[in-house]
């Protein structure tokens, strides 16, 4: 029995495509746990951020009523110094 060279190369095409499709079923699967994964880490890390955010608005209302926590507060960068700052002179004797 002779076999054509047609159908010979139409079965390597398709080898090489079931080939390179199981390669990209593959990479497909590898992206979508790796991006599972980040969107995983990105919503910690934003629960985390409102946990702060909270956190910080609940001691600056505590603040109102016990001001001794204030130089807490203010090391910290949650609440602004409350005494003016120094003026400065200018003395580079510019315009």
């Amino acid at each position: 029995m002779n076999k054509s060279p047609g159908t010979t190369v139409l079965l390597v095409i398709l080898v090489a495509s079931a080939l390179a499709s199981v390669v990209f079923c593959g990479l497909y699967i590898s992206s979508a746990r790796q991006l599972r994964e980040v969107q995983f880490k990105a919503a910690v890390a934003q629960n985390d951020r409102i946990l702060i955010l909270s956190l910080g608005k609940d001691v600056l209302e505590y603040s109102k009523k016990n001001p001794a926590i204030d130089p807490l507060l203010q090391s910290t960068g949650f609440k602004p110094n409350s005494s003016p700052a120094p003026a400065s002179t200018n003395r580079s004797g510019g315009k």
